[in-house]
Parts: structure tokens; C-alpha cells; sequence
């Protein structure tokens, strides 16, 4: 049946956005926001996700709902439960959750320290956790809802120095999957996004012969762009997509094919 209505308006639509205030999650939060969504995003430079609501309501058209940043660590459970709190207080409702908060600390698994491998779980696996349990119970009393967990191509394929990295993406994809099934009769659908190298700081840091050869690997010959991730997103969070839980996406140019 052909339809004229726009599946990516969100209008009506509250999200969270988690490591939002820079490179994947701050594209995340702007397209959000962009198409109608009213987005909260955390972070925990206070400074910094100041700066980045403003700028992006700055650019809202009228009637536009806008952003609004959290300063909060995702590794706190207490933490991550007062956030959803405080959102759902005032907005009533949590419709899309966006796993996004991640750090590295990299090193080779000889010269790794506890504190690194520890760290790297706190954040990356422990807050996708921690954010997912707090936002579940409102969800599911809603009979709705979109969880959308980032991943990477390393948590797929490994990587030599990222033994932490990559174990945290791997354990995300099982979290998701598991999710997947616990929720889906409740119309609460949880993905995964696996992106493979883009153009962030983190890529720009990096040698520029060492950045040549990973694009000579990448059958599309480029870095991705934050848009390729915030493109994805859109779709899965989108009707187009109701009928799709439990599915890692790779967007990675067609980097690890599988």
C-alpha cells in the first residue's frame, strides 16, 4: 500500500543518545534532532556538551524540539538510572536508545593493564548494560520501543593491541541479540550498527601512510563518513525497519565481508 507519510519524522519521538558530544554520537543526536525527535545526550565533559546543545539548537527550525545534554557517566548504574529518570520526568517517555558511549585504551595484550582492560569494560560494555536496563521497563510498559547498540568490525574480526576493544564489541553483539529475543513480542526491537573506519578524531590522529593502507583494504576505497552510521540509524529506528531485530549491520564500505 503506498503511503505518503515520512517514515524518518520523528516528531513525538524522545531519544537518548549516549557519547553524544562528539564524532558518531553527536551526528546521531543532530539527525535526531534534525527530524523532529526530542534528544537527550550524555557525556561527561560538562563543558563541552554545553557547547554542543547549543550549537545544535541553534540550528532547530521553530518548532523544532531540540536537545538537551546530561552530564553522565554511563559506567554508574546509579547514574544511568537517575538520567532516565530525570528524562522520562520530564518527557514522559524514552522511544529510541542509542548505545554509543565508547573509549579505547589500546595496547598489546603483553603490555596491557588491568586498569585498561577494566576501563574499557566499565564504559563500553557494563554502559550499554546499565543504559538498556533502565530504559527497558518504561519501554516495555509503552509496548515500544528502539535499541540500537554500536559495535565495530573489530568486535567481529579482532584486532591485534585491541584485545579489550574488541572483546567489549563482541560481548555488545551478544548483549543485543540476547535482548532481541527477550523483547521482541513486546514491538521492542534491538540492533546492532558495526562500523568499520570513519572519519572521526580518532582516524584523523592517525599516520597518514597507516591511513592509506587501510583504505587500499576497503573494496569502497574511502573512510566512511559519521553520516554513513547516522544513515543506518535512521533506518532502524524508522517503520521501515519494525520488522528487523537481533541484526548486526555492518557499515564498514565492505571491509569484513562475511
Amino acid at each position: 500500500m503506498m503511503t505518503t507519510a515520512d517514515p524518518f519524522n520523528f516528531t513525538g519521538k524522545v531519544a537518548l543518545v549516549t557519547g553524544g558530544t562528539r564524532g558518531i554520537g553527536k551526528e546521531l543526536t543532530v539527525a535526531l534532532a534534525q527530524r523532529g525527535a526530542r534528544v537527550y545526550f550524555c557525556g561527561t565533559n560538562e563543558a563541552l556538551g554545553a557547547d554542543v546543545a547549543g550549537e545544535i539548537n541553534r540550528t532547530m527550525a521553530a518548532g523544532q524540539a531540540g536537545v538537551s545534554f546530561l552530564k553522565v557517566d554511563v559506567s554508574s548504574f546509579t547514574a544511568c538510572n537517575e538520567m532516565v529518570a530525570e528524562i522520562t520526568a520530564e518527557s514522559k517517555q524514552i522511544d529510541f536508545l542509542i548505545n554509543n558511549a565508547g573509549i579505547t585504551r589500546d595496547n598489546l595484550l603483553l603490555r596491557l593493564k588491568e586498569s585498561d582492560w577494566d576501563e574499557v569494560m566499565a564504559v563500553n560494555l557494563k554502559g550499554s548494560f546499565n543504559c538498556s536496563k533502565a530504559v527497558v521497563r518504561g519501554m516495555l510498559k509503552n509496548r515500544y520501543g528502539r535499541i540500537i547498540f554500536l559495535s565495530s568490525v573489530v568486535g567481529l574480526m579482532g584486532n591485534s593491541g585491541q584485545v579489550n576493544y574488541a572483546a567489549a564489541k563482541a560481548g555488545i553483539i551478544g548483549m543485543a541479540r540476547s535482548l532481541a529475543r527477550e523483547l521482541a513480542s513486546r514491538n521492542i526491537n534491538s540492533n546492532v550498527i558495526a562500523p568499520g573506519y570513519i572519519e572521526t578524531e580518532m582516524t584523523e590522529a592517525m599516520d597518514p601512510k597507516a591511513q592509506e593502507k587501510i583504505q587500499e583494504s576497503i573494496p569502497a576505497g574511502r573512510l566512511g563518513k559519521v553520516g554513513d552510521i547516522s544513515n543506518a540509524a535512521l533506518f532502524l529506528l524508522s517503520p521501515m525497519a519494525d520488522y528487523i531485530t537481533g541484526q548486526v549491520i555492518q557499515v564498514d564500505g565492505g571491509l569484513l565481508m562475511a
